[in-house]
C-alpha cells in the first residue's frame, strides 16, 4: 500500500509537534511561516519546488 501525503500537510504536522513539545515558540514559528510565504513569491520558488520534487522522487523510489 502506497501512502501519499502533501508536503504542506507533513510540514504542518511537524511544526505542530514541535510547537506542542516546546521546542519551537509561537513567535519563531510565525516568523518562519511568514518567511516561507515571502520566499514563495520570489524568483527562487521554482528552484525550491524542483528540489522538493526531486527529493520526494528519491524517497518514493526507496
Amino acid at each position: 500500500m502506497a501512502l501519499s501525503i502533501s508536503a504542506a500537510v507533513l510540514l504542518g504536522i511537524i511544526v505542530f509537534v514541535l510547537l506542542k513539545g516546546g521546542h519551537v515558540r509561537f513567535g519563531s514559528m510565525l516568523a518562519c511561516s511568514l518567511f516561507g510565504f515571502t520566499l514563495a513569491t520570489t524568483g527562487l520558488a521554482p528552484a525550491i519546488n524542483t528540489g522538493i520534487a526531486s527529493i520526494a522522487g528519491v524517497l518514493s523510489s526507496l
